[in-house]
């Protein structure tokens, strides 16, 4: 993927572009259509997604829980604190898509302590928002 792609992303804003590059590399970008489920709820969680463009729903069964765009990401609870999808993905638009996988994922969080943080703090507040 391209590293450019990557310096409009608020996670990836502040990295130095070796680092970018490194997250480039790591990663893969897909392009998927409306209505795509990205993610299922209680479905195994493999891969960490970051929207590079277009909108998608997060819903826990028929509850719409938030909207999602450009910057914004997610699956990243699944890999990091809990073993199964907390909530259900689709895609309200036609979307380009960062995708990466367990390992690369869990590469970037040990490697790359700022984006680590990030991470945190976001599953901290998304698990927050899911209790209340």
């Amino acid at each position: 993927m391209d590293p450019a792609a990557l310096q409009g992303v608020p996670l990836f804003s502040e990295l130095e572009p070796a680092d970018r590059q490194r997250v480039a590399r790591w990663a893969d970008q897909i392009d998927v259509d409306t209505g795509h489920h990205l993610i299922r709820r209680d479905g195994f969680g493999y891969e960490f997604f970051v929207i590079l463009e277009g909108t998608a729903e997060v819903m826990l069964g028929d509850v719409h829980l938030a909207d999602m765009v450009a910057g914004d990401f997610f699956g990243e609870m699944a890999l990091v604190s809990q073993p199964k999808r907390s909530a259900s993905v689709r895609a309200t638009s036609p979307m380009r898509l960062l995708v990466m996988g367990r390992p690369e994922f869990l590469s970037m969080q040990s490697q790359m302590p700022g984006i680590a943080e990030q991470i945190r703090a976001r599953i901290a507040e998304r698990s927050e928002n899911t209790l209340t």
